[in-house]
Parts: structure tokens; C-alpha cells; sequence
């Protein structure tokens, strides 16, 4: 299902995420962002009593009591999540940006919505943005708004009241657009959104790149201020690349060098950080990312030596994962990344349920030891979630052996495993061709019922007895010529369902890990219809969305496997079924 999903952010403590998804539609506002009026409820009644009876409704990752969403801000002690939302239907138009707070990120209680079409410059939509703190702790929102002739500009909006830690009313700017596409500036007014959070130079001048593409060339224009309402267009771009069609939802923030903690993104320092943009590519729905150095003198990003700036290069997520946003978080002085998950279902099944999309479970990103790629973990306080703990201790698989994880409630549960190999096992893998460089292909050919060498073994997730229906999470080992290892990390939704109207695909991505020093960790999080999977301690992540129709309930069950010919053993197994988090 085609999407435009389009964020906000925050700087020193603050972001505010959003998205946009989509599909097909009667009225197009632009090549990303379609109003399904067939779909348009003129009267947005919620049913709660139907809502606990729907098997693929989750219980701790974020999602509206109803209709159509995507997406937080770190303000007096709370956070604050904005998201698109549509009261009217459950694909999207007629979007709001609707307001949650918590304080702990898992609980989330709902507030009266932030911002709705008000002004001529946002009169036709009020699209995605970031927030940025001002010096005095005072929040500061720069977002896209659609004008009456369907351009694309850019538009400022602040608390009506300071002292409020609930940030109930915004008030925007009487200058909107502080930023417009202009026949002088050569900026397409369709492929123009997405501002990011904004930083603070050494001379005091703030910065913000807004995401666009000049042809089939993805680039991050770059705008500065000295008042953060008049704006001024570089003489270039942030960071520009070939052949990637537009740049969505850009992100641009400092990563230590040094350890796991955050930095504020307005954080000048000469050395002991290195930078990281993301971007999200309009023309295949996948967020991709890159590590570099930040040229302060000439407003320039700079990739390191050998990244891949193409839909190729390295994700946060190889599955369903979307207009992501990261913040810093103040409170525990951390960087966390939201991101979004839309559906694997077609929209008339949307339309039924009622409701479509929900958030990632936030995830605490720091830079790996390497320095070439980042590590994403859930967030600690979903733990508090955790309840019934099921164990496994120095357990061995032999070739198409698998073994039933009782006690836990196998629909809503956290799963953390870990394998190893003997080192005369891996010596029997399989060698993988250097051409062979598409992990997901690999995984697609190479499914958890096609046995190997050494793999597949994982789990077997939302599986029904007679595992007529599951979704598959594996590891495969193989060797290189040069008798080196390379670790694939799966996720198999071929048989996630049986109902074939479903988006069943298989994802992919290799592991920065070697299994003759480490064990390989995987931890799964299942919520019902989400199967969020982090292998290598989070090296490479993969999520999935899948809608079973048998396993659903308390006829899910959770299976350990091995389909290879090697042994393997598992060190520790912990699995832990889930409270139900309040969630609006």
C-alpha cells in the first residue's frame, strides 16, 4: 500500500511526529497524499465494546481508539505525541493533528486536538512538521501546510501558554508561510515538505532543512534564520543524491562517538560526534540512512567513505517502517526514533476495522562501536510491561526439531533468545555467492521451511497448532569465499495468514555479527497483528504486519525451531507475556 507519512521532530527536548498513508483515491492533492472520499464517515462514531472484540487491534504500540493515524515532545516532564488523524474515516483526509501525552512513553492519555486547517497557507492540509525549543524552554512548530492553490509551504505555530505542561493550544504565526516555493528560489510547490528540527549555530543563526527533488535527484534544501519566522535559502543544499526521487520526512541529528547517550541536536562540539540523515524515499516507501560529518563552516553533510546513499544502503527497519523521526530526550538524555507502520491489508479490510496504522514502539539509537551503523533497542519502560516469564536454558535443536514455549500469552508477548553455533557446525555452512548482496531476496528464496546448512532457527510466532498459519523469524549462516560468515536475519510471512488479500511479503537483512565470537540475540515483540523483531542487539531490525486467521487470541502459540542440518543450541530463552498498556 502506497504512503506519504509526514512527521514532526523535536530539538533539544521536543518532537512531534506524523504521517500520512495512502493508497488510491477521487481526489488527488499530490502525487503522495489522496482523500479517499468514498471512505469519509460523515459521523465518526466509535464503537469501544467492538474495538476489544478486533483480533488485530495491539495493545501496547500506539494507535487512536479509531479511523485512520500515524504518530512526541519532551515539554515541563511530559511527552507529547501529535499525529495525523482523520475523525471522519479510516483511510486518509480531513486530518487533524490530534494530541496524546504520557510519562513514560508506553501510557498515553488523549488531549483536545493541536492544529487544524485554519489559515490560508495551510487552508487545504496541515501536513507534517517538527518542534524546535527556543532559547527559554518556549516550543516552536514549523509544518507544511497546503494553500488554496495546492502548494506546499512552510508554516510556524507556538503554545498560546507557556506555563502549560499539557500544550493545549497552539497559535499560529500571522506570518505564515515563513518559507514559500517562488518562480526565484526554483523550488517545485508539489515536491516541497516535511521541515526538520532546527539548530543552532556557533553564530546564532538556526537552520532547517526542508525535504524535496529537483527531477529524479533527492535533496535536503537548507534554510536559515535569526528570528525563526524570516527564513533564507542557502545558496545550497544540505545534502543532495542521485537517482533517489523525492526526499520525505528528512532527519539530521548528532550521534556520540563516545557511548549510548543522546545529543541535543543544537549541540556544537569539534570532536566525539558524528552525524546521521535520514530520509524517507517517496518512490519505495523505505527509510534509509546514512553516517557522515557535518561540515559546519560550509553547511555541508558529508557521508563517510563507502555509505550507500540509495534505497540499498542501510534502514533502521527492512520491514514495514515509515516517516521516521527521532528526538532527544532530555529527561533521560537519549535519542529516540518513532516510526511508522501501516497496514498489510487492502483499504475496503481497513474500512471494516475502522481504523488503519499505528506507531513502532519507540526505540532508544545510538551509534555502534564501529562508527559505520546505528543500534536500535525498545525503550526500557516497556518492560513495566512485562508480566508471566516463561525460561529456556542451554537448550540444543537438532535438524527439524522445534519445541513449544508454554506458559505465556503467545498473541501479546517479548520474547529474547539466544543461538550459538559450534564452531565444526559452522564450518558446514553453505557459501554465498558474492552477487548474492539482496537480503530480502535471499530470505524470499530461502523461506523457514526450506532447509539449509546451518539454518534456519528462530521463532515461529502467531502459529496455530497445526502451523497451517504462522510468521517465521530466522537466522541463516553462510560462508563467504574468503571463509568469513555473514549472518541473514528473516522474517517469513508467507504463511502468516490464510487469508491471501493480505500483503504477505518476506523481509530481509543481513547482521553485522560473527557467530564464531558472539551468540546471535533476537528479541520479538507481538502484539497482535505486529511481529517487531531485533536481531544482533539490535543491529538490524525488521517489522512485520501480518493478520492471521486462525492464530489469533488464545489460539496463538510461540515455537522455538531449527530447519537446518547443523545443531544449534540456545543459551537463554526468556519470553514474558504483556499487560495491556493504556493507550487513549
Amino acid at each position: 500500500m502506497a504512503s506519504h507519512s509526514p512527521r514532526l521532530g523535536a530539538v533539544s527536548s521536543l518532537l512531534l511526529v506524523i504521517s500520512v498513508g495512502l493508497s488510491f483515491g477521487v481526489l488527488e492533492l499530490e502525487a503522495s497524499h489522496q482523500v479517499y472520499t468514498l471512505y469519509q464517515e460523515a459521523d465518526g462514531v466509535f464503537n469501544s465494546d467492538q474495538n476489544e472484540q478486533q483480533p488485530y487491534r495491539t495493545s501496547y504500540h500506539f494507535q487512536p481508539p479509531k479511523n485512520w493515524m500515524n504518530a512526541p515532545l519532551v515539554y515541563k516532564g511530559l511527552y507529547h505525541l501529535f499525529y495525523q488523524y482523520n475523525p471522519k474515516g479510516a483511510v486518509w483526509g480531513n486530518i487533524v493533528w490530534a494530541h496524546s501525552t504520557s510519562t513514560d512513553l508506553v501510557n498515553w492519555t488523549p488531549q483536545e486536538p493541536a492544529i487544524y486547517p485554519s489559515q490560508p497557507a495551510d487552508i487545504n492540509g496541515c501536513w507534517s512538521g517538527s518542534a524546535t525549543i527556543l532559547p527559554g524552554e518556549k516550543p516552536a512548530i514549523l509544518y507544511t501546510g497546503i494553500d488554496p492553490q495546492n502548494k506546499q509551504v512552510q508554516n510556524l505555530a507556538v503554545p498560546k501558554n507557556l506555563s502549560d505542561p499539557f500544550l493545549v493550544e497552539w497559535v499560529k504565526s500571522p506570518s505564515n508561510p515563513v518559507v514559500a516555493p517562488t518562480i526565484k528560489n526554483h523550488i517545485n510547490a508539489s515536491s516541497f515538505r516535511d521541515p526538520t528540527t532546527a539548530w543552532l549555530g556557533r553564530d546564532r543563526i538556526w537552520r532547517m532543512i526542508v525535504g524535496s527533488k529537483i527531477r529524479q535527484k533527492g535533496l535536503a534544501f537548507l534554510f536559515t534564520s535569526r528570528d525563526f519566522v524570516h527564513w533564507i535559502l542557502a545558496k545550497h543544499p544540505l545534502h543532495s543524491a542521485s537517482h533517489n526521487g523525492m526526499w520525505e520526512c528528512p532527519d539530521f541529528y548528532p550521534v556520540s562517538t563516545d557511548g549510548v547517550n543522546g545529543v541535543d541536536t543544537s549541540t556544537v562540539a569539534d570532536s566525539g560526534i558524528k552525524h546521521v540523515l535520514k530520509v524517507s524515499l517517496d518512490d519505495t516507501r523505505h527509510d534509509y540512512y546514512t553516517v557522515g560529518t557535518y561540515d559546519r563552516s560550509r553547511d555541508r553533510y558529508i557521508p563517510s567513505k563507502g555509505s550507500v546513499e540509495s534505497d540499498s544502503g542501510l534502514r533502521y527497519d527492512y520491514g514495514k517502517f515509515y516517516a521516521s523521526k527521532t528526538f532527544f530526550d532530555s529527561i533521560k538524555n537519549r535519542r529516540i526514533l518513532w516510526g511508522w507502520i501501516n497496514e498489510s491489508s487492502s483499504v475496503e479490510n481497513d474500512v471494516k476495522k475502522g481504523w488503519s496504522g499505528l506507531q513502532a514502539i519507540p526505540r532508544a539509537v545510538w551509534l555502534d562501536k564501529s562508527g559505520k551503523q546505528l543500534i536500535q533497542w525498545p525503550v526500557e519502560e516497556l518492560e513495566k510491561l512485562r508480566a508471566k516469564r516463561t525460561e529456556l536454558h542451554n537448550t540444543t535443536l537438532v535438524k527439524e526439531s522445534q519445541v513449544t514455549i508454554p506458559g505465556v500469552t503467545a498473541s501479546q508477548a517479548d520474547v529474547e533468545v539466544s543461538f550459538s553455533v559450534s564452531l565444526s557446525d559452522l564450518e558446514g555452512a553453505e557459501t554465498l555467492e558474492p552477487s548474492r548482496t539482496n537480503a530480502q531476496l535471499i530470505c524470499s528464496q530461502k523461506g523457514a521451511n526450506v532447509a539449509g546448512q546451518v539454518g534456519p532457527f528462530g521463532l515461529k510466532v502467531l502459529a496455530d497448532q497445526k502451523l497451517e498459519e504462522y510468521t517465521a523469524v530466522f537466522f541463516r549462516i553462510f560462508k563467504t569465499q574468503a571463509n568469513n560468515y555473514v549472518v541473514l536475519l528473516c522474517s517469513d510471512q508467507s504463511r502468516s495468514s490464510l487469508d491471501d488479500d493480505n500483503d504477505k511479503t518476506t523481509y530481509g537483512a543481513f547482521v553485522d555479527v560473527d557467530p564464531r565470537r558472539e551468540e546471535l540475540s533476537l528479541r520479538t515483540l507481538i502484539d497482535h497483528s505486529i511481529v517487531e523483531s531485533f536481531g544482533g542487539k539490535g543491529k538490524s531490525v525488521i517489522t512485520a504486519r501480518v493478520y492471521p486467521r486462525v492464530a489469533v487470541g488464545e489460539a496463538a502459540n510461540l515455537y522455538v525451531f531449527n530447519n537446518g542440518v547443523q545443531t544449534v543450541t540456545i543459551p537463554t530463552l526468556n519470553a514474558w507475556s504483556m499487560d495491556k498498556a493504556q493507550i487513549n
